[in-house]
Order: structure tokens, then C-alpha cells, then sequence
């Protein structure tokens, strides 16, 4: 690993982040001078990425992101190592089933709730009450380009990320003026979540991209950067799509 800049002071929380886009978040805070928590359910994935990203500034706290007591625990277990917590990203998803959501069980599509809506709700009423309310900080809900239009075969998932950029301005207005709160919406990025989107026929897959490429986590772990900076003081209630261009195609054909 590279020698990493000076301490920024700042502290974040990334869920679902011990690989792909969660992973190139947490990389990107890191090498700013961020001190990060990372989370996400394997043990072993989650020491993996702490070893990769330096233990000397990261920690991590295994467990399911919709489960209460694995939610408190990651937040207290943050202020306990850096005393604060300052920016909260909300990664962790699932997407469990792929078809017709006229056919959809429904207690699948409850679980896709509970892990992509309702957990990052959880988190950041704790990172709210334990920090961010009194000292303020940014949020970023990780959201997809499912959530914008319909989304065939992934159609609980795009609903679910659909409300996530509403809790999105919901938190954003009631949040206000202490933390921001900004959602980026990704199309197709190239990770193991995502493989059955792309994996076999990348480049066919890549064509219809106007900059002809799929996304990389550190594209999201950019903007994720940002939407965490000083240089995005003025931005809240927003849903920036990182998408290639490939929402320009829309209509056309």
C-alpha cells in the first residue's frame, strides 16, 4: 500500500464495504486521510480488506446490515476507536432474485426492503444521535439508475432504490441545516453484486455506454469523495447518476 496522506481529522462509516463499490468508498475516504469503519457480513472478507486498506485506519464490525443490534454495534464501535462520525455511506444491498416481479415472493421482497431501505435508515438515525446532530457531517445513500425508471427482471430492487432516494430528500429536509444528505444513483459497475448484468459479454454490454465502458467502484468511491467534501458544502437532497451516459440513450431507437 502506498504512504497515506495526514490524518483529515474526519471520521466515516461505509456500509456493505468489504469488496466492490462499498470497497472503492472506503479506499477513496482512506486515501484522503480519512479513519473509516467498514462493515459487511464475512469476517474474513472484512479483515482482507482492512489489512488492504491499512489497520491502522480502518476497523471493521461483521454482520447484517438490516440487524439492530449489528447496526448499534458498528456505530458504537466507531466512536469508541475515532470518537466521532462524520459521514455515513450507505452501501449495503441485496438483490436476491431475478424476474418478474408479478411473480416476486413476497417475503424476498420484504428482505431487499429491509437490507436497502430500511437499514440505511437505521444507520443514520444512529449516526444522527450519535454524532452528526450536534456536530453535523454529510451522508450518501448509495441508490442505482433502477430507482429512475423501470427496472426489468430487478423490479424490487429498482422500487427499493427508488425509495432510497426519496429517504434520501426526506432525511435531507429533516437533517438540515447541521447534515447533508445526497444520494448517487450508479448504472451497471463492475463488481461480483453485479456479474449477472455484464459477466460473458462485457464488452457487448460496455457498447451501449456512450464512454464505452461499465463503471469501477473507484468511479463511485470518487463521487462519493466529493459528495463528503467541503467542495460539496452547498449540495443536499440530490441524486447524482453516475451512469456513463448511458441514460443519454433514453428514447432513442
Amino acid at each position: 500500500m502506498t504512504e497515506l496522506p495526514a490524518l483529515s481529522g474526519k471520521v466515516a462509516l461505509v456500509t456493505g464495504a468489504s469488496r466492490g463499490i462499498g470497497y472503492g468508498v472506503a479506499e477513496a475516504l482512506v486515501a484522503r486521510g480519512d479513519r473509516v469503519c467498514i462493515t459487511g457480513r464475512g469476517e474474513d472478507a472484512l479483515k482482507e480488506a482492512v489489512e488492504r486498506l491499512g489497520a491502522d485506519r480502518v476497523i471493521a464490525v461483521a454482520g447484517k446490515a438490516h440487524d439492530l443490534a449489528h447496526q448499534a454495534a458498528a456505530v458504537e464501535r466507531t466512536m469508541e476507536a475515532f470518537g466521532r462520525v462524520d459521514f455515513l455511506v450507505n452501501n449495503a444491498g441485496t438483490n436476491p432474485v431475478f424476474g418478474p416481479i408479478a411473480d416476486l415472493d413476497l417475503d424476498v421482497a420484504r428482505k431487499v426492503f429491509e437490507t436497502n431501505v430500511v437499514s440505511a435508515l437505521g444507520f443514520a438515525q444512529r449516526t444522527w444521535h450519535a454524532w452528526q446532530k450536534d456536530n453535523g457531517g454529510a451522508i450518501v445513500n448509495i441508490a442505482s439508475v433502477a430507482g429512475l425508471s423501470a427496472s426489468p427482471f430487478i423490479g424490487a430492487y429498482g422500487v427499493s432504490k427508488a425509495a432510497m432516494i426519496n429517504l434520501t430528500q426526506q432525511l435531507a429536509h429533516e437533517f438540515a441545516p447541521r447534515v447533508r444528505v445526497n444520494a448517487i444513483a450508479p448504472a451497471v459497475v463492475k463488481t461480483k453484486f453485479a456479474e449477472a448484468l455484464y459477466e460473458g459479454r462485457e464488452a457487448e454490454a460496455a457498447a451501449a455506454y456512450p464512454l464505452a465502458r461499465l463503471g469501477v467502484p473507484s468511479d463511485i468511491g470518487g463521487t462519493a469523495a466529493f459528495l463528503t467534501s467541503e467542495q460539496s458544502d452547498w449540495i443536499t437532497g440530490q441524486t447524482l447518476v453516475v451512469d456513463g451516459g448511458i441514460f443519454l440513450n433514453a428514447g432513442v431507437g
